[in-house]
């Protein structure tokens, strides 16, 4: 987290200064997206018994908001956008029946897990097409967090970036926008050895607002 918190505090300094002198407001988002995880569990090998592999494909819808503040730069619009609350990535449960008594671990039960996206943050630019239409390019920043409940472990956050791709117009103060968001790999190590891979994608729809010209 204390990482994550740096790296936040540097892009909002450099965005600031960037836009600070060609300021053209600040704006509210309102959003509606989908994001597509992939991820395997490799459980740890257990008194030389091979190791488990348990993979899932999660598929979530959300809807929320954004805050954004930008400045003209050129002919580039430059801005910095913060998602105040958590995306989920996926969430689950699956039941464990210890299959030999003599296995040194037993771990029987329902195990639960819940990834998110925390206050995914990004720094982007806008450059204009034909008429009100714009290309964006836009940098992510953000943290995945994990809410488990396991047997005898516990996982992980770990801080991921990734690219936007986008697609918009503008229409007086509103803008609409259609993008799409490829992230790093997840990788997270439980603190008994478990491993989990995970790759995210994102579809997203914006609706913005500019307050301010």
């Amino acid at each position: 987290m204390k990482n994550y918190l740096k790296t936040l505090l540097g892009a909002l300094t450099i965005t600031a200064f960037t836009v600070s002198s060609a300021y053209s407001g600040m704006g509210v988002s309102l959003m509606l997206g989908q994001v597509e995880t992939d991820g395997t569990e490799t459980e740890r090998t257990v008194s030389g018994v091979t190791s488990e592999k348990n993979s899932a494909s999660k598929s979530e819808v959300y809807y929320g908001g954004s805050i954004f503040l930008e400045g003209e730069v050129g002919s580039f619009t430059l801005g910095l956008d913060v998602v105040p609350f958590k995306i989920k990535l996926g969430d689950g449960k699956r039941t464990d029946t210890t299959s030999d008594a003599n296995e040194s671990t037993q771990e029987d039960g329902t195990v639960k897990a819940e990834a998110n996206l925390d206050y995914l943050t990004t720094i982007y630019a806008h450059y204009p097409l034909t008429g009100d239409w714009y290309a964006g390019l836009g940098y992510h920043m953000t943290e995945v967090s994990t809410d488990e409940t396991l047997h005898t472990s516990s996982y992980g956050d770990q801080n991921i970036n990734g690219f936007q791709y986008a697609i918009g117009k503008n229409s007086g103060n509103l803008r609409y926008e259609l993008s799409y968001s490829d992230f790093d790999d997840i990788s997270l190590t439980s603190s008994n050895g478990d491993k989990i891979s995970a790759d995210a994608d994102n579809i997203m729809f914006k609706l913005s607002y500019l307050l301010g010209n």
